[in-house]
């Protein structure tokens, strides 16, 4: 069985009034792939980036995620709230990422219960689908 892309875009082109930044571009990527986006000031990296995260649609052509790929974006000057640290702002950005984490270590410290065999097997089942969405994200990095 072949591999299926994690994203696929086909014949995106962005225009800004007249000014087109991107032209015709074609991109797929595989599950784990690693993507470095260069060019000079003003060529449309960024657009491209906010195209790929889903918060440009003004846009011509497609751009296909896979399903239940879910994409983050850092824009490069980000919105933050000036009553904010920097770690509240990192801490809210992560916050539903962090929440599977947590319910990763409830479930673990609920196998230290005396549990019926029932309530067992629903935790087991509950923990490895937390966990199969910890490894699909690689959340188990988030602290690095």
């Amino acid at each position: 069985m072949s591999q299926q892309y994690i994203m696929t875009i086909e014949e995106l082109t962005r225009l800004y009034d007249e000014k087109e930044v991107l032209h015709n571009i074609w991109l797929s990527f595989y599950p784990g792939a690693k993507i470095g986006v260069l060019g000079d000031n003003g060529s449309g990296k960024s657009t491209l980036l906010r195209i790929m995260a889903g918060e440009d649609r003004d846009y011509m052509g497609t751009v296909r995620p896979a399903k239940g790929i879910r994409i983050g974006y850092f824009p490069q000057e980000p919105r933050l709230n000036d009553e904010q640290t920097v770690d509240e702002a990192v801490e809210e950005a992560v916050a539903d990422s962090r929440a599977i984490l947590d319910r990763y270590n409830e479930l673990n410290m609920k196998l230290g219960e005396d549990l019926s065999p029932e309530e067992m097997e629903k935790v087991l089942d509950e923990q490895t689908r937390v966990q199969d969405q910890i490894d699909h994200a690689n959340l188990w990095e988030l602290d690095r």
